[in-house]
């Protein structure tokens, strides 16, 4: 894979000696290679179709498609406990999506901004506001909008309703992955996220069956709501990815962060300021906030790490095993009874995972063109955020 790293008009003056410039240690050339080819299916025969299709599964298990397996299953895990512990708030009054969320914009923006300032200097990183804030303003504004609208639908529409609706974010993503960085999807990467879905299919029928649903206080309205923050999340993750193939991931969600405090804070001071005063404010609820947003956070900063892995269509697919650890949680927390359909429904996400690069390689789904200032070639490419990533 060929990065091309090219200054930023907004770091000329922090240019040092070509020699410096230089001192990188190239990246192995197990990094660079794009031109991975998986072994051929032989369908001249039985046996031997059977032979090259596992030859075929054996080269699917790169280092690199075993941390984007992995990296997948720990975003899915958070949004599990970001989801229990919401729950747990809003049983103990303490409704206030936005608010909620605004801590971990907030804690984006104190850990990421400060290492940005530090790599930029304040010169470059005001030349960076200068020139490339409106981008990131979008993408914030986006993620929180789209934050806000999917709990909103959790509370007019039913639960079957907001799972089905909520995979609409997968096609938008790799609509806008192939709008950014002109992706062409193999048919079994088609076959891939039919398997997804229909995994996630399989929990919607355990739910139904098992009764654990509600009523709709406004279907058409909640519906509505599911769409379109579907919409912008599969809009925002394209547009993340697209970022963080171009410049450093610490920039991203530093930006990220920041604006997203500042427009989740606004809207947070309109909308929710009365709720405040009647929420209950208890040593427990400032614990479940802590852990929600602490998953969060772990969330907010394995993405840019497996959009670069991966890609951010296979993080949105990734999600729909949430529901699986879902059961976990509410096995030990509130001793549920398991649905046998929530095991093969599992079993069939994680099929569908491994069909979605069946053909087409992680290395693949985009190139990474990092934009670096010269003043922060001087450390490692790890230390860079490129990597294999």
């Amino acid at each position: 894979m060929s990065l091309v790293e090219t200054v930023p008009a907004y770091a000329v003056e922090d240019v040092k000696s070509k020699s410096e410039e230089s001192s990188i240690p190239p990246l192995p050339s197990d990094q660079l290679d794009r031109s991975v080819v998986r072994p051929p299916i032989d369908y001249s025969s039985v046996d031997a179709f059977f032979r090259s299709s596992w030859r075929r599964f054996l080269s699917l298990w790169t280092r690199r498609f075993v941390l984007s397996l992995l990296a997948g299953q720990v975003v899915s895990l958070c949004i599990t406990c970001t989801n229990v512990t919401t729950e747990e708030l809003n049983l103990r009054n303490w409704q206030l999506p936005t608010t909620q969320t605004f801590f971990l914009y907030l804690s984006l923006f104190v850990t990421y901004t400060p290492y940005t300032i530090y790599r930029y200097g304040f010169n470059g990183w005001f030349k960076m506001l200068y020139k490339d804030s409106w981008k990131y303003i979008i993408l914030a504004a986006c993620d929180v909008e789209g934050n806000f609208l999917v709990v909103k639908a959790y509370q007019y529409t039913t639960l079957l309703s907001c799972m089905l609706l909520d995979a609409w974010a997968i096609p938008v993503c790799m609509f806008f992955l192939y709008v950014y960085l002109r992706v062409h999807y193999h048919w079994t990467q088609i076959l891939g996220v039919f398997i997804c879905v229909t995994g996630l299919g399989l929990l919607v029928v355990s739910d139904h069956l098992t009764n654990k649903d509600w009523a709709a206080v406004s279907k058409g309205k909640g519906d509505a709501f599911m769409i379109l923050g579907a919409t912008l999340y599969g809009f925002t993750n394209a547009t993340e990815e697209f970022f963080v193939r171009r410049s450093p991931l610490y920039e991203v969600v530093g930006q990220l962060g920041m604006w997203g405090t500042i427009i989740n804070g606004v809207q947070a001071s309109i909308i929710e300021h009365n709720k405040m005063k009647t929420a209950t404010w208890s040593h427990r609820n400032i614990a479940l906030l802590f852990a929600y947003t602490a998953a969060m956070y772990i969330l907010y900063t394995v993405a840019p790490l497996l959009y670069r892995l991966a890609s951010s269509a296979y993080f949105n697919l990734s999600l729909l095993s949430s529901d699986f650890y879902g059961l976990l949680f509410g096995l030990f927390l509130f001793h549920f009874q398991p649905y046998w359909l929530y095991f093969p429904s599992f079993t069939v996400v994680l099929l569908g995972l491994v069909v979605y690069f069946w053909h087409s390689t992680p290395e693949e789904q985009g190139k990474i063109d990092i934009r670096m200032p010269s003043y922060v070639r001087q450390g490692s490419a790890a230390e860079l955020g490129v990597g294999e990533a």
